[in-house]
């Protein structure tokens, strides 16, 4: 049994998600409405967690040597992401443009059907499917399948087909944002605040600067429309003082503190992912690593419930496990924007945490909030620190050969890990092995194993690398974990009846 999904949206989060189906053989087809790829790069970076999901698909090597930092920041005060553990402790620089570039030839090479100059207009759920209607280059049409994702971006017209609720508030300032080549700026990596205002630059590839800026007390525009870039000129010139008007403007646009979430990510055959979901001031980039990680946590569920393996309800873990993850994004970004844009009154708040991120704790604890480190999923009761958080990327030898935790995970399968080559364990996952991958290995000994490995034998790894059951530790059984996550065992064939005895 196979099934399909339609999704609205070729950024990266709907590109994300039609990687992981076609990674799990379903078909997908994926409708946008700009007829070509833009350049345009409103996000222009990586987070760590999501250079480790890429990692784990093998994809990261796609993106060539892209520059990394260990700088980060929260509101504007520095963070040095290398407090942190694990494999991968830069940050990198990408912008979306080669993000979504990456994801699309891995999606189109995996087999996703993408379909530009399509345009979602409608939906409704009938007989067990979905019918979208669609704005093509040859006059509307409608096409079907088993479920619908919106990854529309902000202003998602699949949400608001859908009725969902979209509570939050709504923008109170907005900051000018443009590329530019033909002039010099200054880095201002974590944003600079002056007496009127905030700016920030960063260099990207090819000679281009981005540069932000946001007047004080800037109310939203009421127009439509991206803004001139005299307009960003002008403001950066009564900010810094500085004239970047003879500057070649590659792109010009803006962004507001609007702050909102969906109160569901599922609606019956109906989902949502990545901005469509949430929005929220874009600091720190952590809008599109966020929904890349929608998409990741969605792939494999949805997979598993069209193949008929799992029920309807893992689909729930959906919202479960995700909309908690954006409360904390709209939560922390909303600090952030009260750092960023608070103005003199916020200085000494500033001041504070500046003082507190000395100590190597706090730091940690916000170099892993924006990264994306700090999410752990209830996946059951246990004692083993590794339960619900994310596989430690190991170095393994299976069978003789020099392989890593990370490496398993590429082909989107789950992964029982056998750490004490241990037969029993391996025989009661036997009745799932067609939908995980029962590996039993040595961890390399030239590695220093996480803490949490001088007692952990056994883990269970979610296709999204995720730990769902550890031993010995967890409450559940092996079993129980092993059925809720890929469903029921497969019956045993029943043994065939003898012949009858011919008269």
């Amino acid at each position: 049994m196979s099934g399909s999904v339609i999704i609205t949206g070729a950024g990266p989060a709907g590109l994300a998600l039609a990687g992981e189906l076609r990674l799990a053989g379903i078909e997908v087809t994926v409708l946008e409405r700009l007829s070509g790829r833009t350049a345009e790069s409103r996000g222009i970076g990586l987070t760590l967690r999501t250079v480790e999901t890429f990692a784990q698909r093998g994809l990261l090597r796609r993106f060539g040597d892209a520059p990394t930092s260990e700088q980060g920041h929260f509101g504007g005060v520095p963070l040095d992401l290398g407090v942190l553990d694990g494999a991968y402790r830069s940050a990198r620089s990408v912008p979306q443009s080669v993000t979504e570039a990456v994801l699309e030839q891995w999606a189109r090479e995996l087999g996703a059907d993408i379909r530009r100059g399509h345009e979602f207009r409608s939906y409704r759920e009938e007989d067990g499917s979905v019918a979208v209607r669609v704005g093509t280059p040859q006059g509307e049409r409608t096409l079907r399948a088993d479920y619908l994702v919106g990854a529309d971006g902000g202003r998602s017209s699949v949400r608001k087909a859908g009725g969902f609720d979209f509570p939050g508030t709504a923008a109170t300032t907005e900051l000018l944002l443009a590329d530019v080549r033909g002039v010099e700026v200054a880095p201002r990596m974590t944003g600079e605040l002056l007496a009127a205002g905030m700016v920030m630059s960063a260099p990207l590839p090819g000679g281009v600067h981005r540069v932000i800026v946001g007047e004080r007390g800037a109310p939203p525009r009421r127009r439509g429309g991206p803004p001139a870039f005299q307009e960003v000129a002008d403001v950066w010139k009564r900010l810094t003082g500085d004239d970047i008007s003879h500057a070649e403007p590659v792109w010009v646009s803006a962004f507001t503190d609007a702050a909102r979430q969906a109160a569901e990510y599922r609606r019956g055959r109906v989902l949502l992912t990545g901005d469509a979901a949430h929005i929220h001031l874009p600091a720190g980039g952590q809008g599109m690593n966020t929904g890349i990680q929608d998409s990741v946590n969605l792939g494999w569920k949805l997979a598993a419930v069209l193949h008929g393996t799992a029920p309807r309800s893992l689909l729930d873990t959906y919202h479960s496990e995700r909309h908690p993850v954006g409360v904390e994004l709209l939560a922390n970004t909303a600090a952030q924007s009260q750092l960023i844009l608070g103005g003199a009154q916020a200085q000494p708040l500033r001041d504070v945490l500046t003082e507190l991120v000395r100590y190597e704790d706090v730091a940690r604890h916000l170099a892993a909030k924006v990264s994306g480190l700090s999410i752990r999923y209830d996946v059951g009761p246990g004692r083993n620190p590794l339960l619900g958080a994310r596989m430690p990327h190991l170095g393994l030898t299976v069978r003789g050969r020099r392989t890593s935790s990370t490496a398993l995970l590429t082909g989107g399968r789950g992964v029982l890990l056998d750490l004490a080559d241990n037969p029993h364990l391996r025989r009661r996952a036997a009745p799932w092995s067609e939908r995980i991958d029962i590996v039993t290995a040595a961890p390399d000994s030239e590695e220093k194993l996480p803490d949490a490995f001088d007692t952990t034998t056994a883990v269970l790894v979610r296709p999204d690398g995720y730990v769902a059951w550890a031993g010995p530790g967890s409450q559940h059984d092996l079993p129980t974990a092993l059925s809720r996550w890929f469903g029921p065992a497969r019956r045993a064939s029943p043994s065939p009846r003898p012949p009858a005895p011919r008269p």
